[in-house]
């Protein structure tokens, strides 16, 4: 592939940022840079700067993929639990988006196309706990750390042995009913 003809068709952009999450979920972001990616993409090593300027708008571009990506796989949930379930399923689905989506550090916070997308999902997972306890944000940061949580942890594999090779979804969806059951029925003491 000749660099012309890559950037001429536009795909220079996509080869670029799967490039950067092979890297990420591979060796993490801070293997991360734009030479070793443009030379990976068979580009000059100018040109990935063309579509993101710095690795802070590659990040940027990858987090504001991300929250689309989560968006959408949330999709239209019919409880709390599944939601959470679905959140789940995106950690483990897209492991260097996630990584990234939630470092804000390595994003240019101020980007208009990244705000938009993280209210967008913010506003979906809103809206999902609105119905739930006194506090609806309290209920929102409750819920968002639980799933967070987990996922965080099977991405990192210190569920590994807990997990005992069960399905990750299921014992999610165990361990939020064995929350909120003994959220309603606390034990005597």
């Amino acid at each position: 592939m000749t660099t012309d003809r890559a950037y001429h068709h536009g795909d220079l952009r996509r080869a670029v940022i799967a490039a950067a999450l092979d890297v990420i979920a591979t060796e993490g972001p801070a293997a991360l840079s734009l030479r070793d990616l443009a030379r990976r993409a068979g580009v000059s090593h100018a040109a990935p700067a063309h579509h993101f300027k710095d690795r802070a708008g590659l990040l940027t571009a990858i987090a504001t993929e991300g929250y689309g990506l989560l968006s959408t796989a949330l999709g239209e949930a019919d409880d709390l639990r599944g939601l959470g379930v679905r959140y789940v399923r995106f950690a483990t689905a897209h492991p260097a988006h996630f990584q990234i989506m939630f470092r804000p550090e390595l994003l240019r916070q101020d980007d208009p196309q990244l705000l938009a997308a993280r209210e967008a999902t913010r506003s979906r997972l809103r809206g999902a706990v609105a119905g739930y306890g006194d506090d609806p944000l309290i209920g929102f940061m409750a819920a968002w750390s639980v799933a967070h949580g987990f996922a965080t942890l099977l991405l990192s594999h210190n569920l590994d042995g807990p997990l005992d090779g069960r399905d990750p979804e299921e014992a999610f969806r165990a361990l939020t009913a064995e929350m909120f059951h003994s959220a309603e029925n606390p034990a005597t003491g």
